[in-house]
């Protein structure tokens, strides 16, 4: 079996033998692309004489040589990979068409990464620090019943539709809100609705589950799509009312870019949360959806989100770093 660096060059060498006649005249293109939480290597097709369009669909050598490694057949890979590619350049004007500079302001959106992780996609994006993490924006091009389109907002980006980081931030606050509802669910009827989505009676599923205090069920923050919503742990209003619902203060437990799990801090020691987000993160959670391994505390009466935790911080690939201490969001504008 090939090592990872032979067979990069082995792909970057054969893939256009597995694209239709039709791409005879692009020339394969291969360099590292900044994605969140990691480095990966992409492969795209530029036409000949491509007269400065920058946008075209690219497949991931990375996630390629995943797929070689499990089944082995370098044809297979290939082919797959290609066949993904033409699917890009069929999506592509759609793509393009949402690519309004003059409306973009409408569909802004913010996101959270971790800062220690994105070092180098933060020293080309707008964004802001809060605790260990860091608001990044979004810019949403497509949105569907499958999923949604968007691309982050890098300092070319900001610079083309003339919004500085105040700016991008004080629209993503608003659009994030009307585009993707905050949503707060408890985690027994999130296991209810899987339980029906499979077959299951919602009185059995009901039977299962069982009754528990309010204080003592896991509370599931995100947004109405499920996608990026643990940005949704910046709109204080939900976690206050949740707050006030339970009659105690909150601890945060990201579960993932996409969601964050909220606990009475009757619950436990917030040390321990944190020692169990870390093994859920290394054991469950992919690389580039990880999120933190620290616990936030929400104070129902100063209505403030902080840190919890106050020890040296795994980062999110295993790398020992020491913790960053931030408790009011800084602007990071480039």
């Amino acid at each position: 079996m090939m090592n990872y660096e032979l067979f990069k060059e082995v792909v970057a060498e054969k893939f256009q033998d597995y694209m239709p006649a039709e791409y005879t005249d692009y020339r394969v293109d291969t360099h590292q692309v900044t994605k969140v939480n990691q480095t990966l290597d992409s492969i795209n097709l530029i036409p000949n004489d491509n007269k400065g369009v920058s946008t075209f669909p690219s497949v991931y050598i990375n996630t390629m040589y995943e797929h070689y490694k499990e089944c082995e057949d370098l044809q297979e890979v290939l082919q797959t990979a290609a066949d993904a590619m033409v699917h890009g350049f069929k999506e592509a004007p759609q793509v393009a068409s949402g690519l309004d500079f003059d409306t973009a302001k409408d569909n802004i959106i913010m996101a959270l990464v971790n800062t220690e992780q994105n070092k180098e996609l933060l020293e080309n994006a707008p964004h802001r620090e809060f605790q260990d993490l860091s608001v990044i924006y979004r810019w949403v091009v497509g949105k569907d019943a499958e999923g949604i389109q968007s691309s982050i907002v890098n300092n070319g980006i900001a610079e083309k539709i003339g919004m500085s980081e105040e700016a991008l931030y004080q629209a993503a606050v608003v659009n994030t809100k009307n585009l993707f509802p905050p949503t707060i669910r408890s985690m027994n009827d999130v296991v209810r609705d899987m339980f029906m989505a499979d077959g299951m009676l919602g009185e059995i599923a009901d039977m299962m589950i069982g009754e528990m205090p309010e204080e003592q069920i896991m509370w599931v923050i995100s947004n109405d799509r499920g996608i990026g919503g643990a940005a949704s742990m910046l709109y204080e209003e939900g976690l206050h009312n949740l707050a006030e619902k339970l009659e105690t203060d909150l601890y945060i437990m990201p579960s993932s870019i996409h969601e964050v799990i909220a606990v009475s801090t009757n619950m436990g020691d917030p040390n321990e949360l944190a020692r169990m987000v870390t093994e859920v993160n290394m054991d469950q959670v992919s690389l580039d959806e990880r999120l933190s391994n620290q616990v936030y505390h929400y104070d129902k009466d100063l209505r403030k989100l902080s840190l919890a935790t106050n020890t040296p911080n795994k980062r999110l690939d295993g790398i020992v770093a020491e913790p960053k201490l931030i408790y009011e969001a800084k602007n990071q504008s480039r």
